[in-house]
């Protein structure tokens, strides 16, 4: 991996783990001084970036984090069940053998995260787990939704991934348990029961959530 690579990656991770708060500020000068990169390369980091949806670009005012604001904490509440459990049904339909692997390959670096508390690591490692989803439903039109909804989710729900009591910490273990369940699922092409634990996964992580977002009341949501 070259140095470009690793700086896309640091960013990305800075991002996810709020080490670098929404909407604040990147400073292209910073960034050059600290990766030892020209313009050139942070520039193209920057617009990667933009176009994955982890920052924005505005005209002479340069980059900043993306927001998370009302409109899009209500946005995401209202949309990511909807995505999560298409791209659910999709990957029972379309994943090849070679892409299981992967995915359990990556379920295996969760678990180890979750063993050793490592609360960057399960971040880390569920973004890519349900990324790897998304490349198994093998839709050019969802994919893009559901990795800016990766992003947000994975920003939202940090406290998930530092229980702070033993409900919390059972709630974890019963996502790590959803994991397995996918798999499991997946290899069988039960579509049924995949959308099933999508939305049962789906219900632990907003209810855990929405005790520090507190985004008002929200519309129903909408069964595939």
């Amino acid at each position: 991996m070259n140095n470009k690579e690793v700086q896309y990656n640091l960013i990305k991770r800075r991002i996810l783990t709020l080490e670098l708060e929404p909407g604040s500020d990147l400073d292209e000068a910073t960034i050059c001084k600290e990766s030892g990169l020209s313009r050139t390369p942070v520039r193209e980091i920057l617009q990667k970036l933009a176009g994955e949806g982890y920052i924005r670009l505005v005209g002479n005012r340069g980059a900043s984090v993306a927001s998370m604001n009302h409109k899009t904490l209500r946005d995401f509440f209202r949309t990511a069940p909807m995505i999560y459990s298409v791209i659910g049904r999709l990957a029972a339909q379309n994943a090849t053998p070679e892409q299981i692997v992967v995915l359990k390959k990556i379920q295996g670096s969760f678990k180890e995260a979750v063993k050793a508390e490592d609360a960057e690591a399960m971040v880390t490692y569920n973004n890519q787990f349900h990324a790897q989803m998304g490349e198994m439903a093998n839709n050019q039109y969802l994919l893009p939704s559901l990795n800016r909804l990766l992003i947000d989710h994975a920003r939202i729900a940090q406290t998930f991934y530092r229980p702070t009591d033993a409900q919390s910490a059972q709630n974890l273990k019963s996502s790590c348990d959803h994991h397995d369940q996918f798999i499991e699922a997946i290899e069988q092409r039960d579509e049924d029961r995949t959308v099933s634990i999508t939305q049962a996964h789906w219900d632990l992580s907003r209810s855990h959530m929405e005790l520090y977002i507190h985004p008002g009341p929200l519309e129903a949501d909408c069964d595939i």
